[in-house]
């Protein structure tokens, strides 16, 4: 477990640089076939333990992972054809993300950045609002909820807009769930965590 500053349950969660440089190392070092067998326990899991309290026509918000990020657009492809409204992030300037109606992986488009988003209309950032899941891309996650991103804030902006008791749940690999992370009074806290080994675990107990 890569925990700052010296070794694991270290009491110093250390600071958020020095998380950050040492997780995207280490994801950087994960061989190819070990990112899609995780992949595909991840999407195992998200239908097993996610898709099934969800009800046709529900919304879920989904990211669409890239480059050594967990998971893979399987996880959107699930959930759109169990008929859920899967909402993916468009790509834009800082502020709250805005969305659209994720239709399947032949349907994206390539944006800003290299990256992949869906090409339908865009829905506006209030769109987040319907979902009743939100699964969160993040670099680590400790057992409180507190998340830690890349550092751009766009989530930071965006979760706030998710509606009230809608689950937040965050897809890291199993070495990405801590103890404990550093925190700001910002911090939108997730309910859950989507792991690779674990399955779906609850934060914040």
């Amino acid at each position: 477990m890569p925990q700052p500053p010296d070794r694991p349950g270290a009491a110093d969660p250390g600071d958020k640089d020095l998380w950050r440089a040492r997780l995207l190392a280490a994801r950087a070092a994960v061989p190819v076939a070990t990112r899609a067998k995780e992949a595909a326990a991840l999407t195992a899991h998200l239908r097993a333990a996610v898709l099934p309290g969800l009800a046709p026509g529900q919304t879920l918000a989904a990211f669409l992972p890239v480059g050594d990020e967990p998971g893979s657009a399987a996880l959107l492809d699930a959930a759109h054809d169990a008929g859920l409204t899967v909402i993916a992030p468009l790509t834009g300037p800082p502020g709250p993300l805005d969305w659209a109606r994720y239709r399947g992986a032949d349907r994206l488009v390539t944006a800003r950045y290299g990256l992949a988003e869906p090409d339908g209309p865009a829905l506006g950032p209030a769109a987040l609002a319907a979902a009743a899941v939100v699964l969160v891309p993040a670099l680590a996650v400790d057992r409180r909820g507190v998340r830690l991103g890349r550092g751009a804030g766009y989530y930071d902006r965006t979760l706030p807009r998710a509606r009230p008791g809608a689950r937040l749940i965050t897809v890291v690999r199993d070495e990405e769930l801590v103890d404990r992370l550093p925190a700001d009074p910002h911090d939108v806290p997730m309910t859950a965590a989507l792991t690779p080994g674990g399955g779906l675990i609850t934060l914040g107990r």
